[in-house]
């Protein structure tokens, strides 16, 4: 038999012991998973005595042991004699296995820690985080106010006006929702960095937090004008030229905002360098939301739907979920496209310089173009990238050189090209 090996959602046992349990756990909490009976470590099959005995005896084990009971089938295969217990995402989370919730990290089950057991926690009674009553009661609105005065026409912001936005409910006060729209709360928000040369030089830093949501987005979109705009004079006109689409950076931010984690102790990160911008947010995905579902926008899970859907009123997002494919769709015709980056606990989004190519290029010669943009400096280097034969690349790149798109810098084996300054 070829040799299996363990998974995140695929554990072995050689035989039934009481560690088994804090995987039931972990499958049950966070996504449904499988366990081997009859199988080594090593993924050698060795299969167990009495198989219907032992499945009687994990059956038994589970309902004596997990709290509340998840919902689970048993397999056995006859000819090798390995059990399969399938443990299946329960809807009631957490599941506890002697008073503790687990999760997989990686082949192992692990304990939750506090942060990510209150979020079980919440999910078992399907609440989200910012629909929490707030720490802080004593709130004002004034960013608020004028933001909803602008956009909306409305006179004055009063308590109905709130209760509609579910920023306060009757009874309990203002929820965490209310809090991060507030003019002061004591949340961690924005850290903007724009930095020079190196990440050792720091030309500006701005930290915008315990103030409103609102103001922090404005605030980070003030400083990415300040350096990625600039007006240029043609002809009698004056034009604004954005060396980033403000509209993926306004996205971005936010994206950022609204569905990162807020029940932990960090900040959002904009780094601002010459030849981009990073926006690193707290808070991987939201369980049960796959890499390809964010990136196609099917944002069908909001971490925090209250919060989404202000912004939304407010025109700073559009449907939930369309802001990645509206990041994409600005760069159209750039030669560097915006990443993406998932980890398990942040979310990366890096937005490049736009770099067009000149529209009146031939195909060919845009690609020899892009490839020079891309910092491919010598023919062999160039040739390499667009795959063309070497005579012809020659041709083209003298052709650009000659139409003024590339400069030529030296002579013989040490020719470089480069695009004009």
């Amino acid at each position: 038999v070829r040799s299996m090996r363990e998974t995140k959602d695929l554990e072995f046992k050689e035989q039934v012991s009481k560690t088994f349990l804090k995987t039931v756990s972990a499958f049950a909490n966070y996504g449904t998973g499988e366990i081997k009976f009859g199988i080594k470590d090593n993924g050698q099959v060795v299969g167990v005595n009495d198989p219907e005995r032992v499945c009687l005896d994990i059956e038994n084990k589970i309902n004596d042991s997990i709290q509340p009971n998840p919902k689970y089938d048993l397999d056995i295969d006859k000819d090798t004699r390995v059990i399969t217990l399938r443990v299946y995402q329960g809807t009631n989370p957490p599941y506890f296995y002697k008073s503790k919730a687990y999760k997989r990290n990686d082949s192992a089950s692990i304990e939750v820690d506090p942060v990510e057991l209150s979020r079980l926690i919440l999910k078992g009674k399907n609440q989200t985080f910012d629909s929490l009553q707030a720490q802080d009661q004593n709130l004002t609105f004034s960013s608020l106010e004028t933001a909803l005065k602008d956009k909306l026409g409305i006179k004055a912001l009063n308590q109905d006006i709130l209760i509609t936005l579910d920023l306060l409910r009757k009874g309990s006060g203002y929820t965490n929702a209310g809090a991060l729209l507030a003019d002061h709360n004591h949340f961690r928000g924005i850290n903007l960095v724009r930095f020079g040369a190196n990440l050792n030089i720091m030309l500006d830093r701005k930290d915008c937090e315990g103030i409103s949501v609102l103001d922090q987005y404005n605030l980070s979109v003030d400083m990415y004008r300040q350096y990625y705009q600039h007006e240029e004079i043609k002809g009698i006109n004056r034009e604004l030229v954005e060396e980033i689409p403000e509209e993926a950076f306004r996205e971005a931010v936010a994206n950022a905002l609204v569905h990162r984690t807020w029940d932990v102790n960090s900040q959002i990160k904009i780094s601002m360098f010459d030849d981009g911008i990073e926006i690193a947010s707290p808070g991987g995905l939201p369980s049960g939301l796959s890499k390809e579902e964010y990136l196609l926008g099917q944002i069908s899970i909001l971490r925090n739907p209250i919060l989404a859907n202000v912004f939304y009123r407010l025109g700073l997002i559009e449907q939930f979920g369309t802001g990645i494919r509206r990041i994409i769709s600005s760069y159209q015709g750039s030669v560097i496209q915006p990443k993406f980056k998932i980890f398990e606990n942040s979310i990366v989004i890096i937005l490049p310089l736009l770099q067009s190519v000149p529209v009146n290029l031939s195909e060919d010669e845009g690609k020899i173009y892009q490839a020079v943009q891309s910092g491919n400096e010598t023919t062999s280097k160039i040739n390499e990238v667009v795959g063309f034969g070497r005579t012809k690349t020659l041709r083209l790149i003298n052709s650009l050189v000659k139409k003024g798109y590339l400069v030529k810098l030296g002579e013989g084996r040490s020719t470089k090209y480069m695009l004009p300054k």
